[in-house]
């Protein structure tokens, strides 16, 4: 009960009228009886002392027409101004009652009590009564009474803070300590458009507690992000798109994935919306323009000469401009020396001040390999990927087509402000037909895998991956066994540990800064025996950085001194 500055007096004529409880920044709901003919309403947020009083009108009606025992005992308040107070949490249909009482809160303003007295109540029994109240019975015999000036305040979980329903009557006689509320489910009868802010039960309390309290921290921190592309970030496949005229304020986005989700997914679309949430709050301010990358291109490939033997080509971009450094044929057990070598002769050509990075296009048979953990220079043997941000890419995917549609998807992930992560599980991937679609998703970036490339189970979809194409992919030279067929990606595999850490890892980090993100996890691991990215590798490839490979020579193939 920590956040209860929604908690409102109603006063009609500068009089107490009631209480109530705002569901939106500019939304109070009380009863209808409380408001009378409408004439001179005002709302007090009593928990935030001095505030003056909001001028409000009714904009929706239950049908009460006068009796005690009349249905619709409901009206909907429109202030004059919206408040930057946090909403009241509404919990989910049938909280309040289980198979033990819950104890129940009321915040309401009886005679003698301007600011504010509580009370405690339970539910008798879940049974509605004429098919729109639920019975109150006091938790202690010696508490507070419901009275008037209770009518219209919101009963709340004692634990949680989160409504379950509305104060409609007392038992009207001294003696007995009862009453009756409107439980969420009915007010929404009364006014749909509460329905939407009813969190469905697939949420677990602690999922709606962090959330909200995320959300409030956000708000007043004055974080800066658009909910749109927060809850497209988080959002599964199956998740329903945001509606067209977007969110008006990160309160409706969060409410959105609280009420408007539900299935098996619900609970991890509302962990990762939290989870990108809470990066954002720990995460500075991020520019979305690419970095200015001046990179280094080591490109290796099968040498017909003979086993054994590598094709290499090294070059250096600058200011747009590709520079080739060398080209030879080297014996593997050569080639990291030779690779060393040939990168550091690149960097005469890059950018001063630039950043470097270093890429290596790899046949696809060999895109797992350790690359980054050859050695950076003859006396330090601190692995290349601890020293640059270091990717891989895949030879096959340096064609003029698939860089095109590269470059467009690019252009789509720039805005992004974090990279959204589709899941290739160890235990029970999808089929790779449906795994293709949902790459090709207008907010797809990154595909994570919690297996090696070679792992038998996971290969279909790690090459459907590659020809999606998906503009990021990561996973794990030490994933799960390679994927043995008994897993069951269970809380135990290690795919799934990688795949989940690497999840909440990422979240707030734009796709043009993963390289950098990456190199700084694999300073982590290098320095810790147990780090959970051990063995991370990162395919990255925006075709903006890097010029056609093969423009300078087919330029010169048309030149006629060629």
């Amino acid at each position: 009960m920590n956040s209860a500055e929604w908690h409102a007096r109603i006063e009609l004529r500068g009089r107490v009228a009631g209480a109530g409880f705002l569901v939106a920044p500019g939304t109070v709901l009380t009863c209808a009886h409380v408001v009378g003919d409408g004439e001179g309403l005002t709302v007090t947020f009593t928990e935030r002392p001095g505030s003056a009083p909001v001028p409000a009108r009714v904009v929706a009606h239950g049908g009460w027409t006068g009796s005690s025992t009349d249905l619709g005992d409901l009206a909907v308040l429109e202030l004059d101004r919206e408040t930057a107070i946090a909403p009241a949490a509404l919990a989910p249909v049938d909280a309040a009652h289980g198979r033990a009482p819950r104890k129940l809160v009321v915040y309401g303003f009886p005679a003698g009590f301007d600011e504010g007295t509580l009370a405690e109540y339970r539910v008798t029994a879940p049974q509605l009564i004429k098919r729109e109240w639920i019975q109150l019975e006091a938790w202690h015999p010696g508490g507070q009474p419901l009275a008037p000036g209770f009518s219209g305040a919101a009963v709340t979980l004692a634990d949680t803070g989160e409504v379950v329903g509305m104060v409609t009557a007392a038992a009207g006689t001294r003696d007995v300590r009862n009453g009756r509320m409107m439980p969420t489910q009915v007010m929404a009868r009364y006014w749909p458009a509460l329905q939407s802010l009813v969190p469905t039960s697939d949420h677990t309390t602690a999922d709606r507690a962090r959330l909200r309290a995320l959300v409030e921290k956000a708000e007043r921190a004055g974080v800066d992000c658009d909910p749109v592309r927060l809850y497209t970030a988080a959002a599964d496949p199956f998740d329903p798109p945001p509606p067209e005229e977007g969110f008006d304020s990160l309160w409706s986005a969060a409410l959105f994935v609280l009420c408007e989700l539900d299935g098996p997914g619900a609970a991890r679309t509302v962990s990762r919306f939290a989870d990108r949430l809470q990066a954002l709050l720990h995460t500075p301010a991020v520019e979305p323009s690419s970095p200015d990358w001046s990179p280094i291109l080591v490109e290796l490939g099968h040498s017909g000469a003979g086993d054994g033997l590598v094709r290499v080509e090294v070059s250096a971009y600058s200011e747009g401009r590709r520079h080739p450094v060398d080209s030879g044929t080297v014996e593997q057990h050569r080639l990291p020396a030779y690779v060393r070598d040939r990168i550091e002769a690149a960097f005469r050509y890059l950018t001063p001040g630039a950043d470097e990075l270093v890429a290596f296009a790899l046949p696809r048979d060999w895109l797992d390999w350790p690359v980054d953990r050859w050695e950076s220079a003859p006396d330090d043997a601190t692995p290349l990927g601890c020293v640059y941000p270091l990717v891989v890419t895949d030879h096959a995917r340096r064609k003029a087509s698939t860089r095109h549609v590269l470059t467009r998807a690019w252009k789509r992930l720039d805005s992004l402000p974090g990279a959204r992560m589709h899941r290739v599980e160890c235990g029970g991937p999808e089929e790779p037909g449906r795994l293709r679609m949902r790459l090709r998703r207008p907010d797809a970036c990154l595909a994570g895998f919690g297996t090696a490339p070679a792992a038998s189970r996971t290969r279909p979809h790690f090459d459907t991956s590659l020809t999606a194409p998906a503009p990021v992919m990561v996973w794990s030279r030490d994933g799960c066994g390679s994927g043995q067929e008994d897993c069951s990606g269970a809380d135990g595999c290690t795919g799934k540990a990688f795949l989940d850490a690497l999840d909440v890892c990422l979240t707030a980090v734009p796709p043009a800064e993963l390289p950098r993100r990456i190199l700084a996890l694999r300073e982590e691991a290098d320095a810790e025996e147990e780090h959970w990215a051990h063995g991370i590798q990162l395919l990255w490839d925006d075709p903006r950085v890097f010029t056609d490979p093969h423009a300078v020579a087919a330029a010169h193939a048309r030149t006629p001194v060629a």
